[in-house]
């Protein structure tokens, strides 16, 4: 089967480091789907303003296919166990896709590049091609009696605390949940480095001390 790229999609993660691991964990995290030249027309998505989320089919393009191993370290474990791939939702795949839903906060079916759906709640990384997507139905996407596996609920938050200003209201929201779910890789869990990503327009230093996030700076980049 050969797979066609229908769009792709623009986010306010600039790199995979701060990106969250699932999605709807942060919900001020906004995305915008937008459509190859071949799948702009609008009545693609005829009817799609009736649902509140949607799942996106796309390709992890920034994590390798090549030489991928049965077994791989996922974080929510501390990053001290293996589990086999299929068990994880690891972006190291055989064919490097992945699957996320997202909710639907408007869609605009004429601007200058085509339609665009605007989306809220992503875990991608800004660029990431989009293979498809597919209306979230209730009644069948959703399994409350479901078994988690290793995965036993929403991870903790931590406190986030600033030791500098930002006005801007909605944007000091997205930064807060996107740290307070402590983006760290599993191995690093000393107190004091200073550890840096961009969220939206900025480039946000960080540390952690004594179970809190503590922002020290925010430079536009």
């Amino acid at each position: 089967m050969e797979l066609r790229q229908i769009g792709w999609i623009e986010t306010c993660y600039q790199e995979k480091f701060g990106a969250p691991r699932q999605s709807g964990v942060v919900p001020e995290a906004w995305g915008k789907v937008k459509f190859c030249e071949d799948y702009q027309d609008p009545n693609l998505l005829r009817g799609l303003d009736g649902f509140s989320h949607l799942w996106l089919i796309f390709e992890f393009h920034k994590a390798s296919s090549v030489n991928n191993k049965a077994l791989v370290r996922p974080p929510r474990l501390g990053g001290n166990e293996k589990l086999g791939v299929f068990a994880t939702r690891s972006p190291f795949r055989p064919n490097s896709l992945g699957l996320s839903v997202v909710e639907i906060d408007h869609i605009e079916l004429s601007t200058d590049a085509g339609p665009v759906i605007h989306v809220k709640g992503v875990d991608l990384v800004d660029g990431t091609p989009i293979y498809d997507i597919k209306p979230y139905i209730p009644y069948c996407d959703a399994v409350p009696e479901a078994q988690g596996g290793f995965v036993t609920g929403a991870p903790e938050l931590m406190p986030v605390v600033w030791s500098c200003d930002l006005e801007d209201v909605k944007l000091r929201r997205l930064i807060e949940q996107t740290l307070a779910v402590d983006p760290r890789p599993a191995y690093h869990d000393e107190d004091g480095r200073e550890y840096g990503c961009r969220i939206d327009r900025y480039n946000v230093r960080w540390l952690v001390a004594d179970g809190s996030i503590e922002i020290l700076s925010c430079a536009i980049v």
